[in-house]
């Protein structure tokens, strides 16, 4: 059996080195030895000198790329004397802070709201709320506590007889919300040490201030500022084993609790933050909402 193959095919056969052995006939290609010797003459090396180099472009080296280096933060001194600063000058030295890096992001300071008070006066509050940092929304409006978990924190103060704006009367009352830091983490990340640290003498001088009868730290960065020194505990264990126990800050009662944003999350837990309103308010009947 032969192969039917045209001349095109059998070049490529050769240039393949492939034999194939072709029947003696007038119109059969040429034998096999001349078939050899012409492979063997189209497989001389062609000398360097025959043939132009042939060079192969090469994309140019480029650096891998690099991560954006993170914004240097600003650290400039913050105003001296914060422990001796009256309410309107706590608020003038937290609006134009730039002690660290946020002060590059923020589009508002976020001081804090609460009783209704003359300008520049401290409210009158028995209750203090302390959150972590502000959100998006009250970055935007300057004051804590706006968005959803806002809504969610105003039903929990209205189920105990309270409002953000409400004044304190004979029967008690009074509420100052306000947060471990002025202005809003990019993204709302979590806070930083370095950027707690620069905040955390405004919170305690804004605490000094209001003297508030009882503190509810809501959250684990709320917990971590104002129980470093009194619960060192609170840096290795949960915030649920933290609940269910007063401690206090400074003086002041502090009853931990979750975050509301947490108890959007997980509405399972409300009933346990209702527990610790129900206990922060047990503390204040028993020692006297007004004393």
């Amino acid at each position: 059996m032969t192969l039917d193959l045209d001349a095109r095919q059998r070049a490529m056969l050769a240039e393949m080195g492939v034999r194939v052995w072709w029947p003696e006939t007038p119109d059969a290609p040429p034998s096999a030895e001349a078939a050899r010797a012409t492979s063997a003459t189209a497989a001389q090396p062609v000398s360097a000198s025959a043939a132009p180099p042939v060079s192969v472009a090469r994309a140019p080296t480029s650096p891998p790329p690099s991560t954006p280096p993170a914004a240097t933060p600003v650290v400039s001194r913050r105003p001296d004397g914060i422990e001796r600063m009256d309410w309107a000058a706590l608020q003038a030295a937290v609006a134009g802070c730039e002690a660290c890096g946020l002060c590059q992001t923020r589009k508002r300071t976020v001081f804090g709201v609460g009783a209704v008070a003359p300008e520049g006066e401290v409210p009158q509050v028995d209750w203090m709320i302390v959150g972590e940092a502000p959100g998006e929304n009250e970055d935007l409006q300057g004051e804590p506590f706006v968005g959803q978990a806002g809504k969610l924190l105003d039903n929990m103060l209205k189920a105990c007889g309270l409002s953000r704006h409400g004044v304190r009367t004979a029967d008690g009352g009074g509420v100052y919300i306000a947060n471990v830091l002025k202005c809003r983490p990019p993204g709302n990340r979590n806070p930083q040490p370095e950027e707690v640290a620069q905040c955390e003498p405004y919170l305690q001088r804004q605490i000094e201030l209001l003297r508030p009868k009882i503190i509810l730290a809501m959250g684990r960065f709320a917990v971590q500022s104002l129980l470093a020194q009194s619960a060192p505990e609170q840096a290795t264990l949960p915030l649920g084993k933290l609940r269910g126990k007063v401690y206090a800050y400074r003086g002041v009662p502090v009853v931990v609790t979750y975050h509301p944003a947490y108890l959007l999350r997980s509405p399972g837990e409300k009933a346990k933050a209702w527990a610790d309103l129900c206990l922060a308010m047990a503390h204040l009947r028993g020692r006297g909402a007004t004393d």
